[in-house]
């Protein structure tokens, strides 16, 4: 019997489920959305193309939040998913078991990790939805440094936001699945190229190279940053948080506290920032190129193609789709951009430039110089990484199926879940979600790891010592 001739290949026989955002030739891509509800894009994304060709073999897509907007994954065409994780020695039944959230808006790639579905999922990641699904469903979630992974053939919601995330239950098989997929491809134009790339790699190195991170972790510093205990932070999940840092410190690193200043405006910036940029990307959604049309009703006057618009708009996209169009296009007037766009790109610079300050490693991608009496009086107190909660709580619970609220939301928790998160995804940087126990609820609690952009692999390597800690 002739072997198979990939059995060489570094994904060989991994099951990779896709979240329903990126395009694959094979599967329908709906975007959770009735506008895109029929539609099969003509070609893979350039993610999936890399998975095929290094083995993996691509079993299905996953649920999410319409377009990527939302953070419990409510918002959905197909209805909420549910999360699968189960308290230990559980006796009830799959059918009776406790309906909370799996996260957004990757939830459908979380579960299908956490219930053994698949070894792999792809996500997106816009303002932590992959760090905030690990957290919930008790897994591995990573969003690499914005620019590093191809987003060609990934729908949009945020442009400079968007980044292709990757969740698996081991963060060995998250790095494995990292190291095919950070090509340089021409193809995207918010792709880093590859000098810039190596420049990253080598600065990283400098700064990394001496630690050993072995059964001794001296000289690793990671920071705490203090503006990541907000008062809407539930105190059950603090206990993983200060038995994965005593772990490490148990081993010789050394715990720093950092101050990011500008933290606490993340969420409202974030806000303002990916619903412009939603509103720019909708627009593509007329019901005249492709996706859901609606003619307009017998007395509407059916020659005038903004008929045609309204309508198709208006049954294709849903409540939170919609919130987000009317919101972003707002914030993009003559009357409000310099009131609100404008300021929430001055905030996103300020928090790049708080992360700047906080880390050992330059950013390669920032243009200032610290001057040499600053740089020198900040190096003592600089970090290789930082480490927070990955979320405010453990899972929310669900709405009763049938409920009013049920598939919807709309309150302010919603959006506050996505509060630690949303930082990290302004600056682009590199953020891991691990697990970290369990709550005072007996569910899972995770913690982020987050690092300077480009130093992906000291982020998995520091991941793979905290998950460690929590094993």
């Amino acid at each position: 019997m002739p072997q198979s001739t990939d059995v060489g290949l570094p994904l060989h026989n991994v099951s990779v489920a896709v979240k329903d955002n990126i395009c694959t030739s094979t599967m329908p891509t709906t975007c959770s959305s009735a506008m895109l509800q029929n539609f099969t894009s003509p070609f893979d994304a350039t993610v999936v193309t890399l998975m095929r060709q290094a083995g993996a073999a691509i079993i299905g897509k996953t649920n999410c939040d319409e377009f990527g907007m939302g953070s419990l994954n409510t918002y959905s065409v197909h209805g909420p998913v549910i999360n699968p994780f189960q308290t230990p020695h559980s006796t009830v039944s799959w059918v009776d078991r406790e309906r909370r959230s799996a996260g957004g808006s990757s939830g459908g790639s979380a579960a299908a990790v956490a219930a053994d579905m698949c070894n792999v999922a792809l996500g997106t990641d816009t303002g932590g939805s992959t760090r905030l699904p690990a957290s919930y469903c008790g897994i591995v979630g990573f969003k690499p440094s914005y620019g590093l992974i191809s987003r060609w053939g990934v729908v949009s919601y945020a442009d400079s936001l968007d980044c292709v995330g990757i969740m698996a239950r081991a963060v060995d098989d998250v790095e494995k699945v990292f190291d095919v997929l950070v090509e340089y491809d021409p193809k995207d134009p918010t792709a880093v190229r590859p000098a810039t790339r190596r420049k990253a790699s080598q600065v990283c190195d400098e700064h990394y190279k001496h630690l050993n991170l072995g059964d001794s972790l001296v000289g690793l510093r990671i920071g705490i940053p203090q503006e990541y205990f907000p008062a809407e932070l539930n105190t059950s999940v603090l206990g993983p948080l200060r038995q994965v840092l005593a772990h490490l410190q148990s081993r010789g690193a050394q715990l720093v506290p950092v101050s990011l200043p500008s933290a606490p405006y993340a969420l409202s910036a974030y806000y303002v920032i990916s619903s412009a940029e939603a509103s720019s990307n909708m627009a593509r959604y007329d019901g005249i190129q492709y996706g859901l049309r609606v003619d307009p009703p017998a007395e509407a006057d059916k020659t005038k193609t903004a008929n045609v618009y309204a309508h198709s708009r208006s049954a294709g996209f849903g409540k939170e789709v919609q919130k987000r169009i009317l919101l972003g296009t707002y914030a993009l007037t003559a009357d409000a951009f310099d009131n609100y766009f404008l300021q929430a790109q001055r905030v996103r610079k300020l928090i790049r430039q708080d992360f700047d300050r906080a880390f050992r490693v330059p950013n390669v991608l920032s243009s200032q110089t610290t001057s040499p009496s600053s740089a020198s009086q900040a190096e003592s107190d600089r970090v290789h990484v930082l480490i927070h909660p990955s979320a405010i709580r453990t899972a929310p619970p669900l709405p009763a199926p049938g409920s009013a609220t049920d598939g919807e939301g709309g309150t302010l928790d919603t959006y506050v879940q996505d509060v630690l998160t949303v930082p990290a995804s302004l600056a682009g940087l590199p953020a891991l979600g691990v697990s970290a126990g369990f709550g005072e609820d007996g569910w899972p609690v995770g913690v982020s790891i987050v690092g300077q952009w480009g130093c992906d692999k000291m982020v998995l390597d520091i991941g793979r010592l905290c998950a460690e800690c929590a094993a």
